[in-house]
């Protein structure tokens, strides 16, 4: 049987061992757009329980951290363990123009998605502006 060798994977594995312990927390990969008035943002968790995921919000900072465990029993002898364990994290800086009272969260298919309202103050909004004739009026400061 002919095996292909990658010097590299070993130093990627040792990496991610290290990096990804639950003392170093791993990152995990993200989208974000925005679409209409949310901002849209795609976190992904594959084989992540949803019950290991937390969701925090503190002066417009969000925290997303996650666990995955490893699905082999602990007297299991491991052949290869090729897929990360551990913990994951990923600090969010949300903008002053974002509504965080109303973070809607929803986890399907390894994919944590959450939509973020843009604050109704925030939101473009068309001023009025009165007619030029008898009905101009003094603005204070």
């Amino acid at each position: 049987m002919l095996m292909r060798t990658d010097p590299f994977r070993e130093f990627d594995r040792l990496a991610q061992q290290v990096f990804g312990s639950a003392t170093a927390p791993s990152a995990m990969a993200m989208d974000a757009y925005r679409s209409g008035d949310d901002f849209i943002v795609h976190f992904d968790l594959p084989g992540i329980d949803p019950e290991t995921i937390e969701l925090d919000v503190e002066r417009n900072v969000l925290d997303v951290r996650a666990e995955r465990r490893s699905p082999a029993p602990e007297d299991a002898e491991l052949l290869v363990a090729e897929r990360p364990t551990g913990s994951f994290t990923r600090q969010l800086f949300l903008g002053d123009t974002l509504d965080t009272e109303r973070i809607d969260a929803s986890y399907d298919a390894g994919v944590l998605t959450l939509r973020i309202p843009v604050a109704e103050q925030a939101k473009p909004r068309r001023i009025q502006i009165s007619g030029g004739g008898s009905d101009r009026k003094q603005i204070g400061s």
